[in-house]
């Protein structure tokens, strides 16, 4: 089958996901001249259709598609939600051996999530028509044949290092305005969060990002909506189109907003731009010190908290002061 033959029969295609899912998934192996599941695997051991899993948080589920060390693979109907696939796939990795590749495709669309341990995520997307394009061609033959050479070459923990340094900086230059340390730590870590938040999708897609680039060049603006956006964070709603969850905790229980200067809303939109998925949320507290205390400029970065150990963070570095401020 050529890359032609297959996007012409997929465009017309217009079956549900459980009709089409394993023939769309049959026609790729012979687009990329790779083995079909059940003449590589007869016993379903490693490489199969429909493998049970357990959820994490509970519950049995079926992976549509799994090879062992290679990918899960998970489909939805044509112009469904990718995101919920997704997230299946986050309950499912564990069932599956934690899958360096987890994959998402709705019969149209692409996404190649990365999932190596210890490294920045990485989402490689193409469309029906992209699988005329070599390199997306050659994206997906790498998910059956070599998935580590897809692995990103940065590690969460330089990504966090850069993301910290280039927050800091935005905290000297509030410092410098004479912005009480308190509330500029506050302020600082709502923008940080809904980065992080909007990256590992608690956020609808580019919730944040579409806010930034509104308020580009009208800083009035942009405070306007922030505030708009800190609200409906704090008890849940729509900020505009959007339904935003209610983030619990505290930290959006006021919706204040210290208006930025141009010059600050271009560095924020440039630290956005940051991979916040793979950003280790130690960063949190390192930015609630730095911004509390300039003596610890020389610090930037040089704490580094694994994952596991963030929720012991949490709470009695970031939360706690902000709850009860000096």
């Amino acid at each position: 089958m050529t890359p032609q033959q297959f996007i012409a029969k997929w465009q017309r295609a217009n079956l549900s996901e459980r009709s089409a899912c394993q023939q769309h998934f049959l026609d790729l192996c012979d687009l990329l001249d790779q083995p079909k599941p059940a003449a590589a695997d007869p016993d379903g051991d490693w490489y199969t259709f429909e493998r049970g899993v357990d959820k994490t948080a509970g519950g049995k589920g079926w992976a549509d598609v799994w090879m062992r060390g290679h990918f899960g693979w998970e489909y939805k109907g044509k112009h469904k939600d990718l995101r919920r696939a997704y997230d299946q796939l986050l309950q499912y990795r564990e069932s599956l051996e934690n899958p360096p590749l987890l994959v998402v495709c709705d019969l149209g669309r692409f996404e190649i999530h990365t999932n190596f341990t210890g490294t920045a995520k990485r989402i490689y997307t193409f469309n029906l028509a992209g699988l005329a394009d070599p390199e997306n061609l050659d994206v997906l033959r790498k998910v059956f044949t070599d998935p580590q050479a897809l692995k990103p070459g940065l590690t969460t923990e330089s990504v966090t290092r850069q993301a910290a340094e280039q927050f800091g900086m935005l905290a000297d230059g509030l410092r410098v305005r004479s912005i009480e340390a308190h509330r500029a730590a506050h302020f600082l870590m709502k923008l940080m969060f809904c980065m992080f938040a909007e990256d590992i999708r608690l956020l609808p897609a580019e919730t944040f990002s579409k806010v930034l680039a509104a308020g580009k060049d009208d800083p009035q603006r942009l405070s306007d909506m922030l505030r708009n956006l800190f609200a409906a964070m704090s008890k849940g709603g729509y900020f505009g189109a959007d339904e935003i969850e209610w983030f619990n905790g505290g930290l959006f229980a006021d919706d204040d907003v210290i208006e930025l200067h141009r010059e600050e809303i271009e560095a924020l939109i440039r630290i956005n731009e940051q991979d916040w998925g793979s950003v280790e949320p130690s960063v949190f507290g390192t930015l609630f010190e730095r911004s509390l205390d300039p003596a610890k400029r020389a610090q930037i970065g040089a704490h580094y908290t694994s994952r596991d150990d963030i929720l012991t963070l949490l709470e009695p570095v970031v939360m706690a002061p902000l709850r009860h401020p000096v």
